[in-house]
């Protein structure tokens, strides 16, 4: 039996990314710790442990899934970058199976190597009767929905300098052409797990919604339109004006021709 952990430590090193600072990028390690523990508990799965699993193998090819993008995402490395953009994921899954035999060719024998090389490279063909290669690729795409498929997708929308906007607008495309729905639909072998990618989806729905609500300030503007609704009424009192009217003046008496009182 090969030493698990050993592996473990070559594929870390495999799959740490230098970023353009220098410091480790283990979004990679992160990624493959996730979905090697998605493995694990969907061979658990009823519709699925009545199968004869090689958990060895799934494990390891688990680990090493994404190490050929690894060999080309170096962003010291202008150049691998730039075959990065063109490179398939066949592509991925090939060199992926070549770095399993340089690295590990000393710690496996050659029929482990053998089947973890086809778990990967198989892992991408929806007609593949390998156990393993179906495994890992539910676990793969259940990565891809949910809160965790969210944070894949806002980390790649960073990387390439989007916004929240931008997520939306990606998010509002997927719904109206039913890509999600053909994902849970054809990328699932076991309904088990697509039971759980549906669960997740809807739980990613949820926080889209409330992401959209924030971008848009709606929840401010319905606060706005709470206070208007709920302000004191203020009563307009109209005053109206009594006009009182004095009786005339007197007029001015005239001492001459005014009668005189007896004994004045």
């Amino acid at each position: 039996m090969a030493d698990l952990q050993v592996i473990k430590e070559i594929a870390e090193q495999v799959l740490t990314i230098p970023t353009i600072k220098g410091t480790p990028d283990r979004y990679l390690i992160d990624r493959a710790y996730r979905v090697l523990r998605h493995c694990g508990s969907i061979a658990q799965l009823s519709d699925v442990q009545c199968f004869q699993i090689d958990q060895e193998c799934l494990n390891i090819a688990a680990m090493f899934r994404d190490s050929g993008f690894a060999r080309y995402a170096n962003q010291e490395d202008k150049v691998a970058r730039m075959v990065l953009a063109d490179l398939t994921d066949e592509d991925m899954r090939d060199f992926a199976a070549q770095l399993v035999q340089e690295k590990l060719s000393e710690l496996l024998n050659p029929r482990q190597m053998e089947r973890i090389c086809a778990t990967i490279i198989e892992s991408g063909k929806r007609d593949t009767a390998l156990i393993e290669a179906m495994i890992l690729s539910d676990a793969r795409n259940l990565d891809d929905m949910g809160a965790i498929g969210i944070f894949n997708e806002f980390r790649r929308y960073i990387v390439h300098g989007r916004g929240a906007t931008d997520a939306m607008t990606s998010w509002n495309r997927k719904i109206e052409y039913d890509y999600w729905s053909a994902r849970l639909r054809e990328s699932f072998r076991f309904e088990s797990v697509r039971k759980i990618a549906r669960l997740r989806l809807e739980t990613a729905k949820q926080f889209m919604e409330q992401l959209d609500r924030e971008n848009k300030a709606g929840d401010l503007e319905e606060m706005l339109l709470e206070q208007k609704l709920n302000a004191p009424q203020k009563s307009v009192i109209k005053v109206q004006e009594s006009i009182i009217e004095l009786p005339p003046r007197p007029s001015r008496i005239d001492r001459n021709t005014a009668p005189r009182l007896s004994g004045v």
